[in-house]
């Protein structure tokens, strides 16, 4: 049968116009979450959210602070979707029923040393080679005990077991910011840095020297939680779940995030 030029453009519209709901209902179900974690984990997570938003079609808003701030504003109140802190931290803010089930360990992450790229690597080797080379260093920077960083509040105990607490304190740079830390390395604005594996990996200009010594390492394991009270709680399952995916745990390993103690 002869169609009318009406029922011709209809033929054509109506497909277009079933694409447009389609697109229509795949945005309304499109979730933002707002997510917190320590700044161990700023990389990979950075990197791991746009990979879900292109897998789910879900975005996720990032914010980073030390593990100690982050659990602190979670226990203050602060309800973000999901969550990102120590095993230990996790386990006292899942005490108090701010967790949406138990919190799933994703990472785990070592302390190591850095220097200006190009410039020799100091001996770490041992547990007295380490004290060497601190001793000998101009300048040492890691994050600032006080601010809660895992790293800084570790190495203060290190020096403060080798005997050499005020020595090294009177010339150390104590970095506000863990993100920060190692960029002053970078500039030359200090010898070496003191800081989790993580997060000297991807600083440009600096080079690992390698992780503490054994004996005085200190390991730092990471979980991730939904909010007992999340905004958009399908999603927020939906990226912590992700998260601890097992194909994703050699991106976590090539980020520093697999640390073991041998």
């Amino acid at each position: 049968m002869f169609k009318s030029s009406t029922g011709r453009r209809m033929a054509v519209l109506l497909p277009a116009i079933g694409l447009a709901i389609d697109i229509g209902a795949s945005a309304a179900w499109a979730a933002d979450i707002n997510v917190l974690s320590a700044s161990a984990l700023k990389v990979i997570v950075t990197d791991l959210s746009e990979q879900f938003r292109k897998e789910s079609g879900h975005s996720a808003d990032l914010e980073f602070a030390t593990a100690g701030t982050v659990e602190k504003r979670i226990l203050a109140g602060e309800t973000p979707d999901v969550f990102i802190a120590t095993d230990v931290q996790m386990k006292g803010i899942a005490e108090k029923g701010l967790t949406e089930g138990v919190p799933v360990i994703i990472a785990r992450v070592g302390v190591g040393i850095a220097v200006r790229e190009g410039t020799p690597k100091p001996n770490i080797s041992n547990v007295a080679a380490l004290k060497k080379t601190l001793l000998a260093a101009n300048s040492v920077t890691y994050p600032d005990p006080a601010k809660g960083g895992a790293s800084g509040i570790h190495f203060a105990s290190v020096i403060d077991k080798l005997g050499i607490a005020e020595r090294i304190k009177a010339k150390s740079i104590l970095g506000a910011r863990p993100d920060f830390v190692c960029v002053s390395v970078a500039k030359g604005e200090a010898a070496m840095c003191v800081h989790q594996i993580s997060e000297i990996m991807h600083v440009k200009g600096v080079t690992l020297v390698g992780p503490l010594p054994r004996q005085i390492q200190k390991v730092t394991t990471f979980a991730v939680a939904t909010s007992a009270k999340a905004s958009s709680p399908d999603t927020a399952r939906a990226f912590a779940r992700f998260l601890a995916r097992a194909d994703l745990k050699a991106k976590f390993g090539a980020a520093g995030l697999s640390y073991e103690v041998d």
